[in-house]
């Protein structure tokens, strides 16, 4: 089919993807025929399955583009993209019908993408027919990889367990130090409540003491001052006969003394 038809830059992006996707399905199943193993097979048929849906999935994409812009191409320009969507949906039914041939071979389920001149998804009975059409070997393989799925899962299963029972474990462990340091902790503010009270009693104490003291010694000095008081007064003004005299204190009484007279013996 050619390709100088006149295409819009959007349209002209979907037919490149599509080119590149025949391609493709055009080497897959040249490099199919070489393949002997009928594991791969299987397997580059489900890769070449999606690129024909993938393919069939840019042909709607097309034909949308296509119907939008309808009223701005010209009746030909229409006509020959319109043509060139049919190419299209005939090369990949070409492909569907090659990959049919394989599926027969090899027993795997059947996908029609396309019949007649437009695309249509695969048929809901092809689903029921893959367990009939796999040989017994097959079937033996596919129940063994169910198998080990199985117990790989149940492995994955038992490591979670395990390891959710760890971490449990190391949680309680951590919780229960936790608990005998909240314990130790307190038993010292008791410890240390304790102490405080102790040692209010003690300042109280000395508080009193302190007090004790001080009137004892502001008794003393006044008994001190008294006393100098006394004595100053009494030095002033020793006459004054309203202070008692302080015993040890009291001035040296006055005597008359004669002293002997020289007279008499003027003449001796």
């Amino acid at each position: 089919m050619a390709s100088d038809c006149p295409m819009s830059p959007e349209l002209e992006q979907i037919d490149g993807e599509i080119q590149d996707i025949f391609r493709a399905l055009q080497h897959g199943f040249q490099k199919l025929d070489k393949i002997r193993d009928t594991n791969r097979q299987a397997r580059e048929l489900e890769e070449l399955t999606g690129k024909m849906r993938e393919c069939k999935r840019l042909i709607k994409e097309f034909d949308r583009v296509l119907k939008e812009e309808e009223g701005k191409v010209s009746t030909d320009a229409h006509k020959q993209l319109n043509d060139k969507k049919q190419f299209m949906i005939k090369e990949l039914n070409s492909y569907v019908t090659l990959r049919k041939t394989y599926q027969s071979s090899l027993g795997n389920k059947r996908v029609e993408l396309f019949e007649g001149a437009g695309p249509s998804e695969p048929a809901p009975e092809d689903h029921a027919q893959l367990a009939s059409e796999m040989s017994n070997q097959e079937l033996v393989d596919t129940g063994r990889k169910k198998m080990d799925e199985t117990d790989q899962a149940i492995e994955r299963s038992k490591q979670v367990v395990e390891q959710t029972l760890e971490v449990g474990t190391q949680t309680a462990s951590n919780l229960k130090g936790q608990t005998e340091q909240m314990g130790r902790i307190v038993n010292e503010l008791d410890t240390i409540s304790f102490s405080i009270k102790k040692a209010s009693q003690m300042v109280k104490e000395i508080g009193r003491q302190v007090a004790t003291d001080k009137c004892i010694m502001a008794l003393m000095f006044l008994i001190v001052v008294g006393v100098i008081a006394i004595i100053v007064v009494k030095i002033v003004n020793p006459s004054n006969k309203s202070i008692r005299d302080i015993p040890g204190l009291a001035p040296p009484a006055q005597t008359n003394r004669r002293l002997l007279s020289t007279d008499p013996f003027m003449g001796f």
